[in-house]
C-alpha cells in the first residue's frame, strides 16, 4: 500500500518566520542561508508522504502538532486529513510560544 499524500500548506507565520531566519543568516553568509533553505523545503516537500514521521513537539504535547529538526531549527507543523499544515519555524533554542 503507498503510503497516503497530503498537501503540504505554509501558515504566514511560518513562511514569515523562516523568511526573517533566512535573511539574518545571509547578512554573513548567503551561501549558508541557501544551503539552510534547501534544507527547509526538502524536510517541507518530503511532508507530502511522510507526515507522521516528525516527533511531538515537547512543550506542546498535542499529537497533532509535531516537529522535524533541521538543525538548528525546528519545522513545526499540523498533520489533517489532507494537508499537512506548517505553522512554525523556530530555532530550537527557543520554546515554539516565544518563536511565533
Amino acid at each position: 500500500m503507498a503510503p497516503r499524500r497530503r498537501e503540504v500548506v505554509w501558515a504566514d507565520r511560518a513562511l514569515k518566520a523562516l523568511d526573517a531566519a533566512l535573511t539574518y543568516i545571509a547578512t554573513d553568509s548567503p551561501q549558508n542561508a541557501s544551503r539552510i533553505a534547501e534544507r527547509v523545503m526538502e524536510q517541507a516537500d518530503s511532508l507530502v508522504t511522510f507526515s507522521e514521521r516528525g516527533r511531538v513537539v515537547p512543550e506542546v504535547g498535542d499529537s497533532m502538532l509535531c516537529e522535524v529538526l533541521i538543525d538548528p531549527f525546528r519545522l513545526m507543523y499540523e498533520v489533517h486529513e489532507s494537508q499537512v499544515r506548517v505553522v512554525g519555524f523556530v530555532h530550537q533554542r527557543r520554546l515554539f510560544w516565544q518563536g511565533q
